[in-house]
Formats: structure tokens, sequence, C-alpha cells
């Protein structure tokens, strides 16, 4: 879920074609959940093969992925998470029974026939299993795509790779890899342009937005310890916010009083105890130092073989992504990654 700061935040709408030649470090936990969520039959159901194994997220990692690197010359580096805090253990357990409850609802409206409803509560029910994130792992070793294992939080490491210089943005739709410290944050890096909203039953249109670090905080007045206190005032996956306030009152109380220590007594009583580890946690995040960052030749054969005889791919869409990389390898010449 990640913290909300959407009536703060200052972005800049870009588009895919700004971004051609940029290396973008993508929270591939969220682009996964995109893609279960999404990448369904009419009545809700994820796709699946013929042992009944999810493939939605596979469909759209391998699609995505090659035609972000083929069309537009983006080239997409996936991180994924690690054993997650234990700060972060009530809020899994939150999303665990929205999940549930999602599943009942699903199961009642399809039952009387609603299948609009079904549909809106289906994309709320998709769930990342162990094998799952294997089989993302293979097919991007496979396409030749790097991805990196975080010792913990995903965005924590992609934004350390930003800071680093080893990608220009991290990519996802959550904005804590700025509280991480990324200098960048890339949301929206989609195809279609746009996002269908079930629950609404309604699309969206979407661009690329492009949020800086040092212009967020240089137009709130704040540093990025102060914006990481505004956090925890609103609500983090860490802890819960303080009732009644809202991003842009924690804002303010934050430019007035410098920090959480400072505040009122009546605010101050109302943060979590532990609120020092939490920031802590932002400021000194987990991370592997020691990766390697390498695009690698095409396994055609081995494709094939996984996505085609194990996981039941047509061999048309299958050819459609081979000839994808190949021509993305071709405009770019493959030893200069390497």
């Amino acid at each position: 879920m990640g913290v909300n700061l959407t009536p703060i935040i200052v972005k800049r709408v870009s588009s895919l074609e700004e971004l051609k030649g940029r290396v973008l470090a993508v929270d591939a936990h969220n682009v996964l959940h995109q893609f279960l969520a999404l990448i369904r039959t009419p009545l809700g159901q994820p796709l699946r093969d013929e042992e009944g194994r999810i493939t939605s997220h596979l469909v759209g990692l391998a699609f995505r992925s090659t035609r972000l690197m083929a069309d537009y010359d983006i080239w997409p580096i996936y991180i994924f998470d690690g054993k997650p805090p234990k700060l972060k253990l009530s809020e899994i357990e939150k999303r665990r029974e929205v999940r549930l409850k999602a599943e009942r609802e699903y199961l009642e409206a399809l039952a009387r026939g609603d299948y609009a409803t079904a549909f809106s509560k289906a994309v709320m029910t998709g769930r990342l299993t162990g094998e799952m994130i294997e089989d993302a792992k293979r097919l991007l070793t496979l396409l030749g795509i790097p991805w990196i294992q975080a010792p913990s939080e995903g965005e924590a490491q992609a934004a350390y790779m930003v800071s680093r210089g080893d990608a220009w943005a991290v990519n996802s739709r959550d904005y804590d890899s700025l509280l991480f410290g990324a200098p960048r944050l890339v949301r929206y890096v989609t195809i279609q342009g746009e996002e269908y909203l079930p629950s609404k039953g309604m699309a969206r249109r979407l661009e690329p937005e492009i949020i800086e670090l040092d212009r967020l905080l240089s137009t709130l007045g704040l540093t990025r310890e102060q914006l990481i206190d505004v956090a925890i005032l609103i609500g983090t996956d860490f802890n819960e916010g303080v009732r009644g306030i809202g991003p842009k009152r924690a804002v303010k109380l934050i430019r007035e009083y410098g920090g959480l220590e400072a505040l009122p007594g009546e605010v101050r009583a109302k943060l979590p105890e532990n609120y020092e580890e939490i920031r802590e946690l932002y400021l000194n995040p987990e991370v592997v130092e020691d990766y390697e960052v390498c695009w690698n030749p095409l396994d055609e054969e081995g494709l094939r073989h996984f996505l085609c005889d194990e996981r039941g791919f047509s061999p048309r869409r299958v050819d459609t992504i081979i000839k994808r990389v190949r021509r993305a390898y071709g405009q770019r010449r493959l030893e200069d990654w390497l």
C-alpha cells in the first residue's frame, strides 16, 4: 500500500518517449501484483496453465518488459522484496484480511450473477506466492533481464541503486522509495496509457509521472528526515497514522515544530511508541551493496521450453517475445551491457 503522499507530491507528467535510454530499478512485487489484479478472464479468474498454475504475472512481465525494451529503449532491473521488517507484520495481516473479505464478496457476487461486482472484487484477491516469484525470476533470467534479490524492502534496495547511479529512477506506484532516499521516482510506466478501474466501471488515462526528491523537499520546505516524520504522522506500512492528520496538516506541523519530538503534547501522545525505530528503518534500511547488474543473451530454447512446454503459452506469442528481445538487443549492442 505504501504511504499516501499524493496530496503533497510535486510531480512532472512525462512520456515513455522521454524515458528513452533510461535504466529503471523496478519494484518487482508492485508490478507483479498489478498483473495479477488486472490480467484476468471476464469472470475475474486469473490466467492459468493446464495444471492450474497462475500465469497472469508471467504474461504481464514478459510482454511489458520486452515491449519497453524494444519499442521505447527503456531497460528494467527488477528488484524483489526479501524478508519483511517485523514492523510490517501487522500491515501484512491487514492486507490478508482485506484479501479474504474480497474473496468472499467475489464468490457472493458470482453466485447472484453480478459479474461487474465480481470482477471488481476479484482484482483485490491476488496473492503472490513463493512459486510465482520464482517463476518470475526464472523468466527474467531466460530473457536476459537482470534482477536483484533485496534482503528486505525492495524499494529500499531500488533507492540505493539509483543513489549509486546504477539506475536512473525507481519505478513503482508507491512513494516509499522517496523516504528511503531515492533521488528520482517514476510512476505509471505503462504501455496501454490507461488503467481500468473495476470498482467504477471506467478507465482512467495514465501518463508517466517523474518525482524528484530534491525538488519535492525544496517545494515543501522540508528535509528528508522531516518528510519521514510527515509520513509517520499520516501512516506508513509500519505504523498507523494519527487520526485527523492528513498529509497537508502533517507538513504544516513538521514545518512549524521541526520534528516529531517537538510536536504539541496532545499530538505527540498519539504517535507510535517506536517512531524512532520507524524513522531509522527509512534512514538506514537493510540493502545489499555487493550486487551485479548485467543484461545477458536471450536463452531462446530455455524460454520456449518454460513458457510453451511447462506453462502452456502459445508458440506464436512466445515468438513475439523473442523477436522483441532480439530487436531490443540489436538496437543497443549487448556487449555494452555485459
